[in-house]
């Protein structure tokens, strides 16, 4: 197990195009809510719709990510367990 664990990180680049296009889209729909040509009730009822997509949409998000995090440990922590078998096991010892 001298194994490091080997960290996962995104480029600067695609952190800032996922920010730039989250930014550019929520943009885009608060000017398209603002510029509907409807009365202040709806306008606000779609912006708080819009505002509880995007809280659930970082709430999945997560959830998976953690899912795969506890996956990706349960199957290090197994793979320990049987390099640990492998390493004790001599095929040459007498029963």
């Amino acid at each position: 197990m001298s194994d490091t664990p080997v960290k996962h990180q995104s480029t600067v680049a695609f952190y800032g195009q996922a920010v730039a296009s989250f930014s550019i889209a929520m943009a885009a729909t608060a000017v398209g809510i603002y510029q509907l040509d409807t009365n202040a009730w709806v306008r606000a009822f779609l912006a708080i719709a819009v505002l509880y997509l995007v809280t659930s949409a970082f709430t999945l998000a997560k959830v998976i990510r953690d899912r795969q995090e506890a996956g990706q440990l349960i199957s290090r922590v197994d793979q320990a367990r049987l390099e640990k078998l492998l390493a004790e096991h001599d095929p040459f010892e007498k029963i």
